[in-house]
């Protein structure tokens, strides 16, 4: 459709409508192009040079990828111009255009797996410098520019289990928050269950979101500002720059338990699942009195030691998007997402392959193997790019319409044009289709497979 109305503006490209062969194709062109990095789409296709790949050519033509390519357009361009008339209103939704396809994405996320206990909630980006309304700087990120994405992964493996696109200011008003209203739109009770523990930085801890979480039988740890509203501030036993590494002080309000501890500077972490100490220790590299520089024990409190041990689950995920990414520069938005759930999808796709390995006892392939592999599949070819027939190539269909069950195996019998069988009853003179030669008066299938050894 959106191919249609591009015409009809008068884009000058040939155009002919998609098939699911074909899409298949095209996906597994752009997961080529996350393996064999080129800067240019059109370098995939580029003969007689030294960075000339002959894959792609093979696959698909390259005004054909482009077409589809500057196409996609994963809602109805007809209700996109009914979205767009409410610009500036509480009703108009500066996603649309992708949200349908993020919503397939979301719930086949949450379909194919359930993740551990510990869970981590943390940003995201999307790099882009486009002018969308949507585009944030984030000084301490990576990607400093880009499109921000609130996620929920799992700590263990960093699997994408829930993610949320911030949009930008909204006309609704947030009574607690937009780090609030992150956290609890990422927790669904009625996917996951209760009883999971969430990890979560600065951003978004809070002593009413904590107690909120705890209502519901979710645990939370995350560390915590002392300006935020219910945190404990001025206590008289308070650390300072002169107490000793190593030096804990904590207090417990209710089911919340505020610590703090002195590293090389003060960390201050909050907790509803963790008692204050139970003995941990870290090393650490510090000089002694000689000035000799020692490794020491350094006493750790146990919410501490949990926040290392799983915040990482986003980052973890981030890591594994950025080896083999399709993310290239766009000319609209929504095709810049597009490619990051693409990225969500295979990525995902590889823990649950190296999930299922594990339960069954068995080596996973490479992140490396795994793409390679999943490109194969859809772009039909072996790992030699030699193209193979797909197991759903040929289904044999019904072709008589009889309710007498002893009639069904005779009426209406055919030759199979795709696998060269001959039917029994036939007397006409044939050719094989796969070396020509003529086959006269063959009535027996055996017959003819016999020969044909």
């Amino acid at each position: 459709m959106y191919a249609a109305k591009n015409k009809a503006a008068g884009k000058k490209y040939k155009w002919a409508d998609v098939e699911v062969k074909e899409r298949y194709k095209f996906f597994g062109l752009l997961l080529y192009t996350s393996l064999v990095s080129l800067p240019n789409i059109q370098d995939y296709w580029r003969e007689n040079t030294v960075t000339s790949v002959p894959f792609p050519a093979t696959v698909m033509p390259r005004d054909r990828f482009r077409a589809l390519l500057w196409n996609i357009h994963p809602s109805d361009p007809e209700d996109d111009q009914t979205n767009d008339k409410k610009k500036g209103t509480p009703a108009y939704d500066k996603l649309f255009r992708i949200k349908p396809l993020m919503d397939d994405i979301l719930s086949a996320c949450q379909a194919h797996y359930h993740p551990r206990k510990e869970l981590a909630v943390d940003e995201r980006m999307v790099a882009t410098k486009a002018k969308t309304g949507m585009t944030q700087y984030m000084k301490d990120k990576p990607t400093k520019w880009g499109i921000k994405l609130f996620v929920l992964a799992d700590s263990s493996n960093g699997y994408t289990i829930n993610f949320n696109v911030y949009a930008g200011k909204t006309h609704t008003r947030m009574v607690h928050g937009l780090s609030y209203d992150a956290v609890m739109n990422l927790i669904r009770p009625s996917y996951l269950g209760t009883g999971y523990h969430v990890y979560m930085d600065n951003f978004y801890t809070s002593p009413q979101l904590f107690l909120d979480l705890a209502s519901i039988k979710f645990g939370a740890c995350g560390t915590y500002r002392e300006n935020r509203k219910g945190c404990p501030a001025g206590r008289e036993n308070a650390l300072t720059r002169k107490s000793e590494r190593g030096a804990v002080r904590w207090i417990r309000e209710g089911p919340l338990l505020f610590v703090k501890w002195m590293d090389t500077r003060e960390v201050s972490i909050c907790s509803t699942v963790h008692p204050a100490v139970s003995g941990e220790v870290v090393k650490r590299r510090v000089k002694d009195k000689d000035g000799c520089w020692a490794v020491k024990n350094i006493p750790c409190p146990t919410p501490v030691i949990a926040y290392n041990k799983h915040m990482g689950g986003v980052d973890l995920s981030d890591q594994l998007i950025q080896y083999y990414s399709t993310h290239r520069r766009t000319a609209h938005w929504y095709r810049t997402l597009f490619l990051h759930l693409v990225d969500i999808a295979t990525t995902n796709a590889y823990i649950l392959h190296c999930e299922i390995s594990a339960s069954k006892q068995v080596k996973h392939m490479s992140h490396k193997d795994f793409q390679t592999e999943l490109l194969s599949q859809l772009c039909g070819v072996d790992h030699a790019g030699i193209p193979c027939k797909r197991s759903t190539d040929h289904i044999p269909v019904a072709i008589a319409k009889v309710t007498d069950a002893s009639m069904k195996a005779t009426h209406g019998r055919r030759i199979c044009q795709q696998c060269h069988l001959l039917d029994k009853r036939s007397l006409t003179p044939w050719k094989c289709k796969s070396c020509d030669v003529p086959l006269c008066l063959i009535v027996d299938r055996n017959c003819f497979e016999e020969w044909h050894k």
